[in-house]
């Protein structure tokens, strides 16, 4: 049953110092509610009001009815449950939403029906130029197997063809595109990363870590202004549809930046952004004067982001014991030590927060490492630094990230959704890895993270799999890892706002905050785990409007 105490309701609306008197009637209410508010003083409630895009009063329904005004609008939610809208503190929104809107979708289920995608998409494309691809799994093929320059050739043989694996780790090119972007069977593998060859010393098509920089350079960008805003409102029509209210974009560049503002100034941006910056861009904007925190509501700069190793789902994360059946194969490290550190500092020195990519436990050691170092160099009272993913962790990486606070971001839906891949760690390492009790245990604050298009973004399907430890087949994982429904919606909300500097902002259900919320068809509190992600959302708002309606 729904209680409050009066002085609780009270306290609530005397918060609301930046309101101008005047402005005290809600627009909107929305009662007879099950809100889950995530705050501690109030933790359930029947009934919101909200004004200019913020939480006005929060409470039964018989005290925040008696706010209403001539002007107000009045919305029954039938008993529907209400959480505060999620944020995914970890994807890629704005690259992604361009690639849908270009490139070929490789997410099929055998490599015959990925090489008709691209010999169609060929078909309609000019001699010669490029055929990209994204989104492609070895592991959720009927053949199992990485896709090969012989696949590409045969598919597409006069245009060069480049498709991304889903882990983002490595590529896969066909004979023109290793041709066009100038490498020959003696050229030799960059730092970071390799050109991977057979024991004939040919080609296998696959393009390991930073060895894709080489391709990079020679794909010509045709995207213009528009189209990189378009991306956004595409992405952001997608996310908003799973309950997803907030992002943060964690390899940004200035031109991200810029395509999020445009989508915002046309009104077509439905969520809000905590833009990264990745390193190679790092200089122009210290040069500009901009740091972390930049921007507003909408649209904030976020902090400085590096990778130290590889992928989870590519599986060439570095790891401290080799890969189950790879008996000499412990991942990669994308970077060395010095170049982290020198980026590291030059940004924290320059008012930037810090976000680093590390999956294995030796390049989660490795990081930790430089961020003490810059730690003591640089003193800054809440520097809230974050490993993105910290993915497999020891009792050391914790005591050491408890001495720091720093804050985990692992992938919420991997165990779920990338089962398939788990065998490749092992039972025991599993006990280890998106490792949310232990940080909710040592006091840290995890974060949700889906990475997509690595993972997907569902946060229905991020609950189940935070509080079931299950993939699809039924298969647990890491049991000893679970965490409970209550748990799993504050890592996914409040965790989020924290893990951006803006708790006071948003995270929650209170007066003060935006409104940003998300009406469930179902009480996950009252659901069997394993039907978790079967709960459909049936509307998303953001600033105090509905911006998702089933």
């Amino acid at each position: 049953m729904f209680e409050t105490s009066r002085r609780d309701f009270v306290l609530g609306l005397s918060a609301l110092a930046l309101f101008p008197l005047e402005r005290l009637e809600p627009d909107l209410i929305l009662y007879n509610g099950n809100f889950w508010t995530v705050d501690p003083h109030l933790p359930r409630a029947q009934a919101v009001a909200i004004s200019r895009g913020r939480f006005l009063a929060v409470g039964s329904n018989e005290e925040v009815l008696r706010l209403a005004a001539g002007t107000s609008r009045k919305i029954d939610l039938g008993m529907k449950t209400v959480l505060p809208g999620f944020i995914d503190a970890h994807c890629h929104p704005a690259v992604s939403g361009r690639m849908h809107l270009r490139q070929v979708d490789c997410d099929l289920r055998s490599i015959i029906a990925i090489q008709a995608a691209l010999r169609e998409r060929a078909a309609k494309t000019p001699p010669e130029a490029w055929v990209l691809g994204f989104k492609y799994d070895d592991t959720k093929t009927s053949e199992g197997r990485m896709l090969s320059i012989k696949d590409l050739d045969e598919a597409v043989p006069h245009h060069p063809v480049y498709v991304s694996h889903r882990g983002g780790h490595i590529q896969f090119a066909n004979s023109m595109a290793f041709k066009a972007a100038g490498i020959k069977q003696n050229t030799p593998d960059p730092s970071g990363g390799s050109f991977e060859r057979d024991s004939s010393g040919q080609f296998t098509g696959q393009v390991i870590e930073r060895a894709a920089e080489a391709f990079n350079k020679v794909i010509p960008s045709t995207y213009t202004r528009d189209d990189y805003r378009e991306g956004v409102v595409l992405i952001s029509k997608m996310m908003t549809k799973t309950g997803i209210t907030s992002v943060g974009d964690t390899l940004g560049t200035p031109e991200d930046l810029q395509a999020y503002q445009d989508a915002r100034d046309s009104g077509d941006l439905l969520m809000r952004v905590y833009c990264f910056i990745g390193w190679p861009a790092i200089d122009r904007m210290i040069s500009a004067g901009v740091r972390t925190g930049f921007g507003n509501e909408w649209v904030r700069v976020g902090g400085m982001k590096q990778i130290a190793d590889g992928a989870i789902s590519g599986r060439t994360a570095r790891l401290s014991e080799p890969y189950i059946g790879r008996p000499n194969d412990y991942g990669t490290f994308s970077a060395t030590e010095e170049e982290l550190y020198e980026y590291g500092h030059k940004a924290y020195a320059a008012g930037w927060q810090l976000g680093t990519h590390a999956n294995g436990d030796v390049a989660i050691e490795r990081v930790l490492g430089i961020y003490e170092r810059i730690n003591r160099e640089i003193f800054r009272r809440d520097p809230r630094f974050r490993i993105e993913h910290c993915t497999l962790i020891n009792d050391s990486i914790i005591d050491r990230m408890r001495a720091l606070n720093v804050i985990p971001t692992p992938f919420s839906t991997y165990v779920y959704y990338h089962g398939e891949k788990m065998q490749y760690y092992g039972e025991e390492r599993l006990k280890r890895m998106f490792a949310l009790r232990t940080f909710l245990d040592a006091g840290l604050r995890p974060t949700q993270a889906s990475d997509y298009p690595p993972g997907e973004f569902p946060a229905m399907m991020a609950l189940q799999s935070e509080v079931t430890r299950t993939d699809q087949k039924g298969h647990v994982w890491g049991a000893n890892q679970r965490i409970t429904v209550e748990e799993a919606i504050r890592v996914g909300t409040i965790n989020g706002a924290y893990a951006s500097y803006e708790e006071k902002l948003k995270g929650s259900i209170e007066p003060g905050k935006l409104a940003d919320l998300v009406v469930l068809g179902r009480d996950p509190f009252k659901e069997e785990p394993s039907t978790l992600v079967t709960i459909p959302i049936e509307r998303t708002m953001t600033g105090g409007k509905w911006v998702y309606e089933s």
